[in-house]
């Protein structure tokens, strides 16, 4: 039996393997029967009931020196006494069983890192994390301490009226005791979002804003930087994944005064019909050995991929090393960014493709977060879902909005960057009879945005939203640019236009946000 320490608490297990490397993950996953190998060599895994992430059963432990710091409204609460005894039930339930360590870092400018570490009843999960953070130097490895601490055991089931959680699935966060503890979940994905969730809770009080976005640079300039805020297939790895940009990353970065750098090491991008011409960098990292493929449909004789089987979840997944990448930065770090892109995916079909913002209206969209939940990446969603997510990334904040708000409007504004919404939902209608943006189309006006050549076009003024849109722009995206133009049926579009302005007046509302930012609204 060993133990490992944690945060002032002994893990009792029957064994404990420290920092293994992938070949040696991926191997063991096979043996241990967890998965098997794809004809390319991935590791092919399914998890379960759970197919996305279960943000109803996360909390957060309500202490009395930092409680007023949490954003409740956004966040579940369970009590220290609660805590302590699932943190000692879910340790006895490791008691005898072998477990994978990993030794992690959290962000890519070595002045900010925070050394994360994961104890994992499954080997897979050890890989899937030792792809999505980042691996610390030799020199750092040797005197490695961690300083929070993830303990993630899928067959441990939590009791509600025991543990003071909403069902037999958990992932409890105590901020004063560094520790999250996951059970009941196969989803790897809490894995990495818990991560995450520590440092939007960590970066703030060091100056520097958390992001839920993906960025990209100019391949001569890492000056020449953008981000691309957004909720989960909203297109955030796709768009930052272009061949003609160096891919910082896809999903979560951080920005201080010296610029943009990656939290993680690697990706987690969705997989299904993915497409070799669109996306040949993601298609590549698929078809790597070692990436691992969560729910995706396989011949189980031969191991090829069928990247269209959706009958598991529409929410596949794939998660490998930006190091597969061929277009990626090897620092992972960009400038200020010049360009700041807020995607939204509109399930109404009312949005305009691209629109360009003022500095207010900025701050207002990114704390509206007006998107739609795609279908597979939360439990329960099983079809397209107009929502608001706070800051593109309600799930994964512990304070208060305003102070990642805030945050962000100073960057702006110091950065002068400009801020485009980039709407890559629906159009000819909603999700329901619509067809959802062409990929070319929101391409040829990103890239329009990055260029500069949509700077000095004439603008006109969206009745929905109050933002200005170009009237005139790429050709191959000239048709898309009016969106009431797109519909077959004018009437009807209005109709689902006024459904979506009343939803907007009511989440400003809500948040206590002025209307003064948009004009003819």
């Amino acid at each position: 039996m060993n133990q490992i320490r944690i945060n002032g608490h002994w893990l009792a297990v029957g064994s404990a393997r420290f920092n293994a490397p992938m070949h040696d993950l991926l191997s063991a996953s096979v043996e241990k029967g967890e998965g098997q190998l794809s004809a390319d060599g991935a590791l092919i895994v399914q998890t379960g009931k759970f197919t996305g992430r279960s943000p109803k059963d996360k909390h957060i432990v309500r202490q009395p020196d930092s409680a007023g710091d949490i954003w409740w409204d956004g966040n579940n609460e369970m009590s220290e006494a609660h805590f302590a005894q699932l943190r000692a039930d879910l340790i006895a339930y490791l008691g005898d069983k072998p477990v994978e360590v990993q030794d992690l870092v959290g962000g890519a400018d070595p002045s900010q890192y925070v050394n994360i570490r994961l104890i994992a009843e499954y080997t897979w999960h050890a890989l899937f994390l030792q792809h999505l953070l980042r691996k610390p130097d030799p020199a750092q490895a040797k005197q490695y301490q961690a300083e929070y601490t993830i303990v993630n055991a899928p067959g441990f089931r939590a009791d509600p009226e025991r543990h003071g959680c909403k069902s037999d699935t958990v992932v409890a966060v105590n901020f004063s005791e560094k520790l999250i503890l996951i059970g009941g979940t196969e989803y790897a994905g809490e894995n990495k979002k818990s991560a995450f969730t520590i440092l939007n809770h960590v970066y703030p009080e060091r100056g520097i804003l958390p992001m839920h976005c993906s960025a990209n640079h100019a391949p001569d300039n890492p000056n020449e930087t953008a981000i691309f805020f957004g909720l989960s297939g909203t297109g955030k790895t796709t768009l930052s994944s272009a061949p003609n940009r160096i891919l910082i990353g896809d999903d979560e970065h951080a920005w201080s005064d010296d610029g943009v750098f990656n939290i993680e090491g690697g990706c987690y991008a969705k997989t299904i019909n993915l497409d070799a011409a669109s996306e040949p960098e993601i298609w590549q990292a698929v078809h790597t050995p070692g990436t691992v493929l969560e729910n995706v449909g396989y011949d189980a004789a031969t191991g090829e991929l069928d990247l269209t089987d959706s009958s598991l979840t529409e929410n596949t997944r794939a998660a490998y090393s930006m190091e597969v990448l061929s277009n990626a930065s090897p620092t992972a770090r960009g400038g200020t960014p010049r360009n700041v892109f807020l995607l939204t995916c509109d399930a109404y079909g009312v949005t305009p493709p691209i629109s360009r913002l003022t500095a207010e209206q900025a701050r207002v969209l990114f704390l509206l977060g007006f998107t739609s939940k795609v279908a597979g990446t939360e439990r329960g969603v099983s079809a397209p879902s107009p929502t608001f997510s706070t800051c593109f990334g309600a799930p994964f904040l512990t304070r208060q909005p305003q102070v990642y708000a805030d945050m962000f409007e100073e960057r702006i504004a110091q950065s002068d960057a400009r801020v485009w919404l980039l709407n890559t939902g629906w159009t000819g209608g909603g999700a329901a009879d619509g067809t959802r943006m062409p990929i070319g189309a929101t391409r040829a006006l990103l890239d329009a945005a990055l260029s500069g050549e949509l700077d000095n076009l004439a603008y006109r003024t969206d009745p929905t939203w109050g933002i200005d849109v170009p009237v005139t722009g790429p050709d191959a995206a000239c048709a898309y640019l009016d969106p009431k133009a797109t519909w077959a049926d004018a009437d009807k579009f209005d109709e689902s236009a006024s459904v979506l302005r009343a939803e907007i007046a009511a989440e400003m509302q809500r948040l206590g946000l002025s209307d003064d930012a948009f004009a003819n609204r």
